[in-house]
């Protein structure tokens, strides 16, 4: 049998789902968007930056079957994040997945990142989720992802506000799912590994702290750092009717980088 006679592409049932993904417009979160959209999702997706925001919208004008619009929002502002949840679902007529990516990154151990952290990080993802619960309810198949770090599950540079806030994270969403899934309602949270992309973190610190950089690339078995398209797949994945019964579940996509045996 030939390869391209053993390849039949897994229909994910996402054609018409719609959906909504905190930060789209670089990154994973961009990575995101555009994955939803191949699907033939219909996405609304949010950032702080109109200009960027624009430039994704015709970026993605015509890729895939769906569509994505955005929306100028931070995700800090509480009731700016829940008015826009609101307002996206009675744009979409309801709400089937949403995705809780947006990160402040705030790695240095300053009694500002630790609010800053909370705020954006940890707070953000609670306020969709509670917000989004009522629509996904409806949906008969919502999903919640969130996007966690492998810095939540263990120690590591990271250490600080930022890793605290992603392992809150964690124990939110496990929580959640016990929750609701008597709701018809899934939540999971992907932690990716280290992702590089341009303008990202890990291509700062390729120039900015080589010594880091060269300590955490050597650190992977695989020899790289993994890319936003490859986080994307998992959370696309994970928010489709196809994996309709994972829920509470914790997907670590890191290229082996970490050693804990995960029980």
């Amino acid at each position: 049998m030939t390869l391209e006679n053993r390849e039949h592409p897994m229909d994910l049932q996402l054609t018409g789902s719609r959906v909504l993904v905190t930060g789209g417009t670089r990154g994973i979160g961009r990575a995101i968007v555009e994955a939803f959209a191949d699907e033939g999702a219909v996405v609304e997706f949010c950032a702080r930056d109109a200009g960027e925001i624009e430039a994704t919208e015709k970026a993605l004008a015509g890729r895939g079957s769906g569509r994505a619009t955005g929306v100028r929002l931070d995700v800090a502002d509480g009731p700016g994040l829940v008015a826009w949840v609101e307002a996206a679902a009675a744009r979409m007529g309801g709400l089937d997945a949403v995705v809780a990516n947006v990160s402040a990154i705030a790695v240095p151990d300053t009694e500002e990142n630790w609010y800053t952290g909370f705020e954006t990080d940890l707070m953000h993802t609670v306020r969709l989720a509670k917000a989004a619960l009522p629509h996904l309810e409806a949906s008969g198949h919502g999903s919640i992802v969130a996007i966690s770090s492998v810095s939540g599950r263990e120690a590591d540079f990271a250490a600080g506000p930022y890793a605290t806030m992603k392992t809150a994270i964690l124990g939110y969403m496990k929580g959640l799912a016990y929750q609701s899934g008597g709701r018809g309602v899934r939540a999971n949270v992907v932690s990716p590994g280290n992702t590089y992309f341009p303008g990202g973190f890990w291509h700062g610190a390729e120039r900015n702290m080589p010594d880091l950089y060269s300590s955490q690339l050597a650190a992977n078995p695989t020899g790289r750092m993994g890319s936003p398209e490859e986080m994307a797949r998992a959370v696309v994945f994970l928010s489709s009717p196809v994996s309709a019964f994972t829920t509470g579940a914790h997907l670590l996509v890191d290229g082996a980088l970490s050693r804990g045996i995960q029980l």
